[in-house]
């Protein structure tokens, strides 16, 4: 039997939406510290909701854009965060690594298998798609990637797949990608930054099916 699929719950702005994804078991939850995102929070707004994490429950992620690192010190003093996601070129990333001591995750976005890395000096990858030209944030911005690019990739470390997800596209997208790991934002929102817990519930439930699709 296929391990256990790994489930993020990204851009968690309320505790609403934050002990949904605890109380229906996410690996991970994510705070995003980029202003331009309706999902962006402070870390004065973010330390309450990292707080309610109990020990044990999924590790807390913040999600940074081109960060300085006086950004990055100043969110870590407010907010225990277990791992960091970073925009930002390859060689950054590891510099920040470097810094913090705290795993980072390195977006990647592609087009084509032929934009899949084949090497990493990172923790993590997720993979989504490129930003719509025009686009004023980073990441997916919801669209998914062909999910049949990833299936026969070898990974140089552990990845997730990010974009455009929900509860009912979820389990074909791993069966297709051979993703051991999801990561969802938009995708259980009621609206843009409001997350929705019927919707995490239904997407949590849906991922844990999908791992019996994964060949």
């Amino acid at each position: 039997m296929a391990p256990p699929v790994g489930i993020k719950i990204c851009g968690l702005t309320e505790p609403e939406g934050l002990d949904a994804a605890i109380a229906h078991g996410a690996d991970w939850v994510g705070f995003v510290f980029f202003a331009r995102s309706p999902r962006a929070v402070t870390p004065a707004q973010a330390a309450p909701l990292a707080a309610r994490v109990p020990a044990g429950g999924p590790r807390r992620i913040g999600l940074f854009v081109a960060p300085e690192d006086d950004a990055i010190a100043a969110t870590l003093d407010a907010v225990a965060l277990d791992g960091l996601q970073i925009y930002a070129p390859e060689a950054r990333a590891v510099e920040i690594r470097e810094r913090f001591h705290l795993p980072v995750w390195h977006a990647q976005g592609v087009t084509t298998a032929a934009d899949l890395p084949a090497t990493s000096r990172l923790d993590g990858l997720v993979i989504e798609s490129r930003p719509p030209i025009g686009a004023d944030r980073p990441g997916g911005n919801a669209q998914p990637i062909d999910w049949a690019i990833t299936k026969h990739w070898r990974s140089p470390v552990p990845w997730m797949l990010a974009g455009g997800l929900t509860a009912e596209t979820v389990a074909r997208a791993i069966a297709l990608s051979g993703a051991s790991a999801v990561d969802v934002s938009s995708g259980v929102e009621s609206a843009p930054g409001r997350k929705d817990a019927r919707l995490i519930a239904r997407f949590i439930q849906a991922a844990r099916q999908g791992r019996h699709q994964r060949r």
